[in-house]
């Protein structure tokens, strides 16, 4: 019988099936609930249980994980007769690891202490493919105990985990995140357009600068986008357009001047109108290119 507790994960997407399912390899008993019919099937096929509904996934358990698109989806599934407010066991802890504003953050975990429900805000920097490899970046907010009993669920998904401060934190440093990310590949965007219309071989002069000060996660990760043109979304330039919206909005708030950032959000929300809203956020080089004079 396992000590482990039971969770409960709401949102099976492209971050949440894979996440959800390293919990199950790692021995959680998780029940999930989703929209889609064939991401509920993915989860029983890996050993998860299916649920029918949010208030089903949750009635027993002792985690309760959410990882949906942005804060009106938080929103949904936490309040309301169906929702997780609603329907958890008192003395649960629910961990929102979706991006979304920070106050969104705080105003659910006042709303869950009336109901006897710890939470956790702990987005996640690293994309599908950290959430595979299980090696995503964790940044938490809320109050340290909590932080700590859920430090054995998130090495599970995770390398790094950090606690950064109480409710709304998490999310803080998640637009932050959004921000150099978002302005990395702005730049390696550039570059690469840069490179090719001088002639260089594009695959060596990405390697080479990859070794040098250069070099980014960000560039490790989407060289091979930019090589193959694949924008196949791990993603997408929709989420990356609210996040932006989120870091510019938090940065407003707090008086924080984003000149680069500001630019950069325009070219993100200039893609999405393109039509590319779909696309990874690798597919920035695609607005380059527009800008520079070709058809794509």
């Amino acid at each position: 019988m396992s000590t482990l507790p039971k969770v409960a994960w709401i949102g099976l997407g492209i971050m949440g099936s894979p996440m959800s399912e390293n919990l199950v390899k790692a021995g959680y008993d998780v029940t999930g609930h989703t929209l889609e019919r064939d991401k509920l099937d993915r989860l029983a096929a890996a050993g998860g249980t299916a649920a029918a509904s949010v208030a089903e996934a949750v009635r027993d358990a002792d985690v309760i994980v959410t990882m949906v698109p942005a804060s009106p989806q938080v929103e949904a599934v936490a309040y309301g007769p169906d929702g997780i407010l609603e329907n958890a066991r008192r003395g649960a802890l629910l961990i929102d690891m979706s991006s979304i504003t920070p106050q969104t953050s705080v105003d659910l975990a006042a709303a869950a202490k009336d109901k006897g429900i710890r939470v956790l805000d702990a987005p996640v920097s690293g994309g599908e493919a950290g959430a595979i490899e299980a090696v995503l970046s964790i940044m938490v907010g809320g109050d340290q105990a909590d932080f700590d009993e859920a430090k054995p669920l998130f090495e599970a998904l995770g390398k790094t985990i950090v606690r950064c401060g109480p409710h709304g934190s998490g999310q803080t440093v998640k637009a932050a995140n959004q921000l150099i990310v978002a302005v990395n590949i702005q730049a390696c965007a550039e570059a690469v357009v840069f490179l090719e219309k001088s002639g260089v071989d594009l695959a060596a002069a990405l390697d080479v600068l990859g070794g040098g000060l250069a070099g980014s996660t960000v560039l490790a990760r989407k060289k091979d986008n930019f090589l193959n043109r694949d924008f196949q979304p791990g993603f997408r330039i929709d989420l990356h357009h609210k996040d932006m919206g989120i870091v510019t909005d938090a940065a407003r708030t707090v008086g924080a001047v984003l000149p680069v950032g500001a630019v950069v959000a325009q070219l993100v929300a200039d893609l999405r109108a393109q039509g590319d809203g779909g696309l990874d956020h690798s597919a920035l080089l695609r607005a380059v290119e527009r800008l520079s004079g070709a058809q794509v």
